[in-house]
This record gives structure tokens, C-alpha cells and sequence, in this order.
């Protein structure tokens, strides 16, 4: 089965797709509505080595009607959807969201 996950900050980075997918995976432009982008620190170790950023983006609901946040659709299949939940952060979960292109996909939301 395919699963689309739509990512805004870390797993669109060429070394942590490297590490979590195995190498780089199918993926086009979108954007999440009725979102905004906020922070949250990171602490895991094996996160920041990869990533090299301690302060990741956290997609927050929005009720601004032109909110909206850009990033890719990554096209994964159960082992890979697997590997991106074991690593992302507790901070985050994964809940679906509607897409400016009309689709619907996973993505890491604020926990």
C-alpha cells in the first residue's frame, strides 16, 4: 500500500531520507491549509545528529482561512511510513490534513 505524508521541515532533508527511507523517495510540491508553522526544541540525539537543527518547525491549526504551509507530498509504503513515525519525536503525531491540491495526507502535527 502507498501512503502519502506530507512534510514541511526535516524529512525533506537528503541525509535524514538517507537514514530513514533507505535513500530519497517520490515527492511533489503542496501545501497544508489552514495551518501555520511554530517550534519546538528537539532533544533526541539521533534527530539532531541527522537533521543538525535543534529547533524544528511544529505544524499548529490555524483560523485564519489563508493560512497555509508549503512543503512535498513524500510518496511512502508501510515500511517506510513505519520508519518516518519511529523518527519523529514525541512532540509530534501524525494526524491527516487537507492539501491545497484537493488530496488528503499524513502529516507530523503538534502532539
Amino acid at each position: 500500500m502507498t501512503y502519502l505524508l506530507f512534510s514541511y521541515g526535516t524529512l525533506r532533508l537528503p541525509a535524514v531520507q538517507a537514514d530513514v527511507f533507505g535513500g530519497p523517495v517520490p515527492s511533489e510540491a503542496d501545501a497544508v491549509v489552514g495551518h501555520v508553522l511554530g517550534e519546538v526544541r528537539i532533544e533526541d540525539p539521533r534527530v539532531l545528529e541527522l537533521s543538525g537543527i535543534e529547533v524544528h518547525p511544529v505544524l499548529l491549526p490555524s483560523s485564519d482561512p489563508d493560512a497555509r504551509v508549503d512543503g512535498v507530498v513524500l510518496v511512502l509504503d508501510d515500511q517506510q511510513l513505519a520508519a518516518a513515525d519511529a523518527y519523529e519525536v514525541d512532540a509530534y503525531r501524525r494526524v491527516e490534513v487537507p492539501l491545497q491540491s484537493g488530496r488528503t495526507a499524513w502529516v507530523y502535527a503538534l502532539a
